[in-house]
């Protein structure tokens, strides 16, 4: 009898975590390869779950492991020159949400990484790097354990160094942060708003291929879709800030 309620319990375990998405979760390993302190952030959608807490400091040279749950969506990006306060509030010069723990996205321009995890290890995560909205730091997805095509996502090159004069973001007389050419301009071919608002009329510009140039496996504007969205499938994925290859 012991061994048969044991098996029942067993059995009940699995239910419960295949309903909740736990078995196929994929771990995400957050590792910061910069020279200073980043603050990254999380932020989940359609209420999957906060990870991370929704944000955290990571010193240079360590690393998080972050578990998701499957079928989780949403993004990561990293926050830099943050000051908080024991209670958790405060500023930081590029990427904030308001306070160590995001609440919302991190304002422009910031680079993105951005998930939706398949619901089961047989499912296509899709995953991808973003400069829609700006460059802040750089940053690397390395997918491992998967099965497909499991593409290395990410922005390697510094274009903070390369930003043109109108696109820069300063702080104390550095260029912290690079901005679109949407948020710069606010003009509907840069932004792929009103006559420009499908992938026919929305085509690249100057601006967005000099991201495109830089970091070739990112996504450089709005249509950017069939050189930058990555699949892979049951794998963890290590998201390396300020990546060197």
């Amino acid at each position: 009898m012991a061994g048969r309620q044991s098996m029942v319990l067993f059995l009940l375990a699995l239910l419960y975590l295949g309903t909740f998405g736990l078995i196929s979760a994929a771990v995400f390993t957050l590792q910061n390869s910069c020279s200073y302190t980043v603050w990254p952030g999380t932020l989940s959608g359609n209420g999957a779950a906060v990870l991370g807490g929704g944000g955290f400091a990571l010193s240079p040279g360590a690393s998080i492991k972050v578990p998701a749950p499957g079928g989780w969506s949403g993004r990561f990006w990293a926050r830099t020159g943050c000051n908080f306060d024991d209670s958790g509030h405060g500023t930081c010069s590029s990427g904030d949400c308001g306070g160590l723990k995001c609440t919302g996205g991190g304002v422009p321009p910031v680079t993105l990484v951005e998930f939706t995890l398949g619901k089961d290890k047989t499912e296509k995560d899709f995953y991808d790097v973003s400069l829609v909205d700006g460059y802040n730091v750089g940053v690397g997805v390395r997918p491992s354990g998967g099965s497909g095509d499991c593409q290395y996502a990410g922005c390697v090159a510094d274009l903070n160094s390369n930003c043109p004069l109108e696109l820069q973001v300063k702080d104390s007389g550095s260029v912290i942060a690079c901005k679109s050419a949407c948020s710069a301009f606010q003009t509907p071919e840069y932004c792929c708003t009103g006559a420009h608002a499908t992938p026919d009329t929305c085509t690249p510009t100057s601006y967005s291929k000099l991201f495109k140039n830089a970091c070739p496996s990112a996504y450089s504007y709005a249509y950017d879709d069939a050189s930058s969205t990555c699949t892979c499938a049951g794998s963890d994925y290590t998201i390396t800030f300020c990546p060197h290859n």
